[in-house]
């Protein structure tokens, strides 16, 4: 049994015990070598040759997938003569936590969630590497915003041999495709389905097939696609009903998934129309197989941001992560970002983009009045995550003026070699030498002291250091 204090490898020295799971243990460590945090993963059943291969290949494996939302693996060492692996050390909750105390999440936070962690897995899959055991447990949710996809443990990258034995069912029963619990290999549609049942179950509050003490009867249901009707009539459930089809074939890729959820947190019609079956009302609709009554499932009542209908639009939204403490940002990014702790309250007002009056600002707006530009606001860039040839950013902008602002416009110098692949929460235009990001009209309002933030990923070597230019209307 590891100990507090106990050195790693020579160079990883344990500080606090973590986590604990049916796969193993997890330590906060600190890597004396580079001097940062890390988090030291140890297997469970280190004395069986399978699993100390398995763990093997999850470091090989793993290592492969650089990705701003995919939890990073360092290192693969032994200790004691066992193989462990050194990872990414992320403060965060998983989601299944969160349902557990919470219930239901808002919509706006699940699509915000899954968007980033789709953007993941279809970075895995077109590397070839199936996960395997996507589930709520296996999603982390970091007190800034960032969700990421954790333990490829049970992964296998395709045309890699298996160690599993094959009567043996890989992954969490509740979350597992069709197929594979009917004892089918698991393919990269096996994830969409897997994905599917986690923002179920984040949306809902339970799994897709309820809740038994039986896993055999959990199985059964798994395999025939029984699901439950959804209770959420919105975008997001229509995604749900596309991604959780009995036959894989019927299912979007990953990155089409991901598409789907882009369309559902910006608010536009989702891609392509939904077959016949799937296009009845939300309370009749069902994915091929059969129907499962909720006798086993949990009854609570979806949160809401008021009454009536949720808006169209899905906003950046607020939900506590931990009791009248942190908060997570939901958002639909591409990539996803974290936002810094200095936040404001409300970031879903619409405002206008540029200096005039246009038909879109006066629509979002209740003045015509063409905006003062001023320059009472800051911005400041930091780099949230890299990879060889690439980058994550965020900036934050704050107003730093004594009146509320109404919209906001960031500039900076960009070196040739760097090209941004995508930006969130602002509009990009990039000409010659220069970028300039104007805010998007959910994040333009900022009340006197307020902030918020845009992010983007870029490809380039190294990280850029710009100075920035903000400037703002009042």
């Amino acid at each position: 049994m590891s100990e507090r204090d106990e050195v790693v490898a020579g160079r990883y020295r344990l500080v606090e015990l973590v986590g604990r799971g049916a796969s193993g243990v997890v330590w906060r460590a600190r890597d004396e070598r580079l001097g940062r945090v890390v988090a030291v993963k140890f297997l469970g059943a280190a004395d069986s040759p399978d699993a100390v291969e398995r763990i093997v290949r999850e470091g090989r494996v793993a290592a492969r997938l650089r990705h701003p939302h995919a939890v990073t693996v360092h290192d693969v060492v032994e200790h004691g003569g066992k193989p462990c692996l050194v990872m990414e050390y992320l403060p965060s909750r998983t989601l299944a936590e969160m349902v557990d105390e919470r219930g239901p999440l808002p919509a706006e936070l699940v699509a915000g969630v899954g968007w980033q962690v789709a953007s993941a897995l279809a970075a895995a899959h077109a590397a070839g590497i199936v996960h395997r055991d996507v589930t709520t447990f296996n999603v982390l949710l970091s007190e800034d915003g960032t969700a990421k996809i954790v333990d490829f443990g049970v992964a296998r990258a395709i045309g890699e041999g298996t160690v599993t034995d094959a009567r043996l069912v890989v992954g969490t029963p509740a979350f597992l495709a069709p197929e594979v619990a009917a004892g089918e290999e698991a393919v990269f549609a096996s994830d969409v389905y897997s994905l599917g049942a986690t923002l179920y179950a984040a949306l809902e509050g339970h799994p897709p097939v309820g809740s038994t003490d039986n896993p055999y009867a959990l199985l059964r249901r798994v395999s025939e696609g029984q699901v439950a009707p959804l209770r959420f009539p919105g975008p997001l459930g229509e995604v749900l009903l596309r991604v959780l089809r009995r036959d894989p074939a019927q299912r979007p890729t990953m990155a089409e998934t991901h598409a789907l959820l882009d369309a559902v947190v910006e608010g536009r019609p989702l891609p392509g129309d939904p077959p016949v079956e799937d296009a009845r009302p939300v309370d009749e609709a069902r994915p091929v197989g059969a129907t499962l009554p909720l006798d086993d499932a949990p009854t609570v009542a979806l949160p809401t941001a008021g009454a009536g209908s949720p808006p169209r639009r899905a906003p950046w939204r607020k939900a506590a992560l931990v009791a009248g403490a942190a908060v997570l940002v939901a958002t639909g990014v591409v990539i996803g970002v974290a936002l810094g702790a200095e936040e404001p309250a409300d970031l879903a007002r619409p405002a206008p983009t540029g200096t005039t009056t246009t038909a879109a600002t006066a629509a979002a707006t209740t003045t015509t009045t063409t905006p003062v530009v001023v320059s009472d606001c800051t911005a400041r860039l930091e780099v949230a995550n890299s990879w060889p040839g690439g980058y994550q950013a965020q900036v934050v902008v704050r107003n730093a003026g004594e009146r509320d602002l109404t919209h906001w416009t960031v500039s900076w110098p960009q070196p040739a070699d760097h090209v941004i692949s995508n930006l969130w929460n602002g509009t990009l235009t990039s000409r010659a030498g220069s970028v300039t990001v104007t805010n998007a009209a959910h994040n333009a309002e900022l009340p006197v002291a307020g902030s918020t933030a845009f992010g983007f990923t870029a490809n380039g070597p190294g990280t850029p250091t710009p100075d920035l230019t903000c400037t703002s209307g009042g």
